[in-house]
């Protein structure tokens, strides 16, 4: 079943001689659970895409539907209502605040819409635990490496339960051995914990990681790639596709 369905999407900004298309008429399905990455040249459109999935930001045409729900036309309330408890994000640099632990950072979704501070609290431990993190509750992002943190924004998007995680290059901060525990880890949340995840990336060994690849080109799909799980070369098939794809 699709969670996510784009019809049309397109973005343009600017206008007359000036404008310019960053998406052109994108149609997609995302099934629930399905891990999507998004690849393409700087400029394409993959951060607008998931802008425009997130409701970030506003088509120019077309529309987005998550879970049976049109994006367009909703509230100011009910867009920040559908972002806080139905998408977590997960950006290249952490975003986390400097002051607060790493279970305070996770738990800031949950206690930002209300919930008590125990119960953000022991699902924000709960995530971060999962995550390999379960002895570094009280420290604070500095006391972390860089993987490390991301694990603790991942932990953040998930505390409210979404059903959908959008994660803008998530490994583009950090080493390789990092980036992959990054990727393993947002595989986990889409087989293990049942989340569609949809991730841009640019790195064809973080984007082997995902079920299927959509590759984008002047805001346009040129390509939508299944991949089969068994397929040991599926990183080099990855990269031969960007080849193709002159990116």
């Amino acid at each position: 079943m699709a969670l996510i369905i784009t019809e049309n999407l397109t973005r343009v900004y600017g206008s007359g001689n000036t404008a310019v298309t960053a998406l052109d008429h994108i149609n997609l399905k995302v099934n629930a659970g399905e891990f999507l990455a998004v690849m393409g040249p700087s400029g394409c459109g993959k951060s607008t895409l998931l802008h425009l999935i997130g409701g970030l930001d506003q088509p120019s045409e077309g529309r987005v539907i998550i879970d049976g729900q049109p994006v367009e036309g909703m509230s100011d309330d009910a867009l920040t209502e559908l972002r806080r408890r139905k998408i977590g994000f997960v950006f290249q640099f952490y975003n986390l605040i400097p002051v607060l632990s790493a279970a305070e950072n996770a738990a800031l979704p949950l206690t930002l819409d209300g919930v008590t501070p125990a119960q953000a609290g022991a699902k924000a431990n709960e995530w971060l635990t999962r995550f390999g993190l379960g002895e570094r509750l009280a420290s604070r992002p500095d006391q972390l490496s860089g993987g490390q943190q991301q694990r603790v924004a991942v932990a953040r998007a998930l505390a409210a339960d979404p059903a959908l995680i959008l994660a803008d290059e998530p490994t583009g901060n950090l080493d390789t051995r990092s980036g992959d525990e990054i990727a393993s880890l947002l595989r986990d949340v889409s087989k293990k914990y049942g989340r569609t995840v949809i991730m841009v990336t640019h790195d064809p060994r973080i984007a082997a990681y995902a079920d299927r690849i959509v590759f984008l080109k002047d805001g346009k799909v040129l390509d939508d790639t299944l991949l089969e799980r068994k397929d040991t070369h599926k990183v080099a098939h990855v990269t031969e596709k960007i080849r193709e794809m002159g990116g």
